[in-house]
């Protein structure tokens, strides 16, 4: 492949040791793991440019699953192909996988020993306050006009008053970015980060995939490969276990979650919650911002919070198996089938995705889907305070319109003061998501241990 004296290509070894590093640095959520791969790879090693880096970015973007997971796997894919893709996605998970299956088996044997009970008590009014940065973040980038905030509006009502699917959400405002794109381009053309800037010299990465065209038969290899890693694991554990065994529900759940995971792990967690605590009761009420606590302060996708949930639906529904057993093999489980699709994704796609650069359609899509999401997390964000504050939320339906009435008597002052901290450290005084927590925790021991 032909090198620049500007951009040095890197060598697999060099490759691997700079996966390792952004896999341990990835803290902070998608906006944090993404800062952190674009300054090792782009600012510091000068392996990809500005341009490419975005550009892979929007197309992880529109893809079901966590998108930084996939731009590793996708950026891996471009400096070293298959085995570059497989160990920049694989590397990206495995430290939160393991952080994740400690701090499980932790919570499932010691939950209610009080210190531990004032932790999460802690970190469930941060991990607010770092939903509603999501918000904002996710808002100030994707509704720079008029337009773009409806479809966000509208996203925020059509799942929070009228509980329509999540998927159909997503797939209506890519749907309508894409033809609002033809129509008012103006309008819709708002994320513009894959277009040719002059000033930004040409990767060394990448030319080959740009300028051969996708073969369809190696597609075709290529997509059956990953599918049946996805799809035999899962057919074997129904056939030896049945439909009933908790992990042949897990992997089918899960498996269905890993593909209307749109616009990252905030974006679907409210479904994942209310299934996993309403449906299937592996998790208790309010378990879930637990583990997304977990989520967030180990490195790693913040969706992998569902092998904290495949976990404790395994610990409680073991069968003949030991418990810590059953929840150990259900997070691997778990982790199998929420990943595995990341990489079909990005192997299947990617090469035509390099061949069709600077495709405008493919950014007004972007653009309608980033809208709606915004609109999505914020009911997740005011799913989650409910549930934080208040210990009794009533479900009323009028005429088909959705109602959560909060019971006032049961408010949790203790929370509310948190919340109020969290959000006060967060965004007046700038706080990391870290730091936030970690002073969170502290109220909540404090709230646990001494005043009650």
């Amino acid at each position: 492949m032909k090198t620049d004296s500007k951009i040095p290509y890197p060598s697999y070894r060099e490759a691997v040791k700079v996966w390792v590093k952004v896999a341990l640095y990835s803290f902070g959520g998608p906006a944090g793991q993404i800062a952190v791969m674009h300054k090792f790879l782009v600012e510091e090693k000068k392996w990809i440019s500005e341009n490419r880096f975005l550009h892979a970015l929007n197309y992880c973007m529109l893809l079901p699953g966590p998108e930084a997971q996939q731009l590793a796997t996708y950026i891996g894919w471009l400096l070293h192909k298959r085995k570059g893709g497989i160990v920049a996605g694989a590397l990206f998970v495995l430290p939160g996988f393991l952080a994740i299956l400690v701090l499980s088996i932790f919570y499932a044997l010691w939950k209610d020993l009080t210190w531990v009970e004032g932790i999460f008590y802690g970190i469930k009014p941060a991990v607010l306050a770092i939903v509603v940065g999501a918000v904002l973040k996710i808002g100030k980038r994707a509704l720079k006009n008029e337009v773009m905030i409806t479809l966000s509006v509208l996203a925020f009502i059509a799942i929070f008053f009228f509980k329509i699917p999540f998927p159909y959400i997503i797939i209506g405002a890519g749907i309508i970015g894409f033809l609002g794109g033809k129509l008012w381009a103006d309008k819709f053309y708002v994320i513009k980060g894959h277009q040719t800037n002059s000033q930004v010299q040409e990767d060394v990465i990448g030319v080959e995939a740009q300028t051969i065209k996708p073969s369809g038969v190696k597609t075709i290899k290529t997509a059956l490969f990953w599918l049946l890693l996805w799809v035999v694991p899962v057919a074997v554990i129904g056939i030896l276990l049945g439909k009933d065994n908790v992990f042949t529900q897990e992997s089918l759940f899960f498996s269905k979650s890993a593909i209307v995971t749109f616009g990252g792990a905030y974006a679907v967690l409210a479904y994942i919650s209310q299934k996993a605590v309403e449906t299937y009761a592996w998790l208790l009420p309010g378990e879930m911002l637990d583990g997304l606590g977990m989520a967030e302060t180990t490195p790693g996708p913040l969706i992998q919070v569902v092998q904290f949930v495949g976990f404790m639906g395994a610990y409680r529904n073991p069968g003949a198996l030991d418990p810590v057993m059953a929840g150990v093999l259900a997070s691997i489980l778990v982790t199998w089938v929420t990943f595995i699709p990341c990489f079909l994704f990005i192997f299947v796609g990617a090469p035509y995705i390099e061949y069709l650069r600077n495709n405008k359609s493919l950014s007004t899509a972007l653009s309608g889907i980033t809208a709606a999401v915004v609109g999505v997390i914020l009911n997740l964000g005011i799913w989650f305070t409910l549930h934080t504050l208040f210990g009794t939320i009533e479900e009323r339906q009028s005429y088909g319109v959705h109602f959560m009435i909060p019971d006032w008597n049961t408010l949790d002052i203790g929370s509310l003061i948190i919340t109020l901290i969290a959000l006060f450290a967060y965004f007046r005084l700038k706080l990391n998501m870290l730091k936030t927590i970690g002073i969170c925790v502290v109220l909540g021991l404090f709230i646990k241990i001494v005043i009650h």
